[in-house]
């Protein structure tokens, strides 16, 4: 079941408004903690795609994909 406009736009409002709430040292801190949490999917994804990597492997495929990201936007 998809979610409904208003649903995805209520959500969005919610962490817009949660932003704005932060203080500056809370906003400085969340970029780290978003990377981590971005990281954590990414990893889950490469998980799924290659069942059979051990830790080390995941972590491996993880920071390539860092390094590519970094190479294309340094591309731009």
């Amino acid at each position: 079941m998809e979610p409904s406009p208003h649903l995805i736009d209520q959500v969005f409002l919610d962490k817009v408004t949660s932003a704005k709430a932060m203080t500056e040292e809370q906003r400085f801190l969340a970029g780290p903690e978003l990377f981590d949490f971005a990281c954590e999917w990414t990893k889950a994804g490469i998980r799924d795609m290659n069942p059979n990597a051990d830790d080390a492997k995941v972590l491996e495929l993880l920071r390539k994909r860092i390094a590519l990201g970094e190479k294309l936007e340094l591309s731009r």
